[in-house]
């Protein structure tokens, strides 16, 4: 009988332009757009961070983010920090690697380099394997509920992960932050990247359950209704 995986429960939040986009151009900082938020909907991150598990954000965000993923502004701890990169390809500077005030969980494949992976363990990171060639979401998924008692994850990933994510079925909220900005590109990376779908029966479809204002910014709140398979 095969092993029924399990799963936290995935709210997927992003900040993004008019025009859906992330970043004012592809290997540019999000933080650029994201000073352009209202205090309010940055203590509405805030607090978002400290009433979940868990956060996640990709190996490429790392790298051109260098974000901390803590809980500033607000009171409340700092949510367990969830990296995956197959290839234990962190640069050793970045910031989720500092782990004396919050822990963090790099997940590899069996193909990553073990010289990368024990230099990661000595920064006191929890490193787990999921997968052979690339992590395997599902089973990173499965892996931080059984061993990290992970119920509840947030996702602030870039295209790439945010796709994987749905792809997979893995996401069940979407919040969205909206700026009052056009960026414009054919490649500034948009909320969602991944292949082309091939009909509209393929649609990934949301139910909006609340529009609000919050500060100067327009927050939208949606579940994730997925295709019958």
């Amino acid at each position: 009988m095969d092993t029924v995986l399990q799963k936290p429960h995935v709210l997927m939040i992003s900040e993004i332009t008019t025009d859906g986009k992330l970043t004012l151009r592809r290997g540019a900082s999000s933080k650029i757009l994201m000073k352009h938020m209202s205090h309010e909907a940055e203590i509405l991150l805030h607090e978002t961070r400290a009433s979940y598990d868990a956060i996640m954000v990709g190996s490429s965000t790392i790298k051109i983010d260098n974000s901390f993923l803590t809980v500033r502004m607000v009171p409340g701890e700092s949510p367990l920090r969830v990296i995956p990169s197959s290839m234990a390809d962190i640069p050793l500077t970045a910031n989720v690697l500092d782990t004396s005030a919050v822990q963090t969980v790099v997940a590899v494949s069996k193909a990553a380099p073990a010289d990368r992976v024990e230099t990661l363990k000595a920064k006191g990171v929890h490193v787990v394997v999921a997968g052979d060639d690339k992590v395997d979401l599902p089973l990173l998924m499965d892996i931080l509920s059984r061993e990290f008692a992970v119920r509840k994850l947030i996702i602030e990933g870039g295209p790439t992960l945010n796709w994987h994510m749905l792809h997979y079925r893995l996401v069940d909220e979407i919040r969205l932050i909206h700026l009052p900005f056009i960026v414009g590109g054919d490649d500034t990376p948009s909320l969602v990247g991944g292949m082309h779908i091939d009909s509209e029966d393929q649609m990934i479809r949301l139910e909006l359950k609340e529009a609000k204002m919050v500060g100067t910014n327009l927050v939208t709140e949606y579940d994730v209704r997925y295709p019958v398979a």
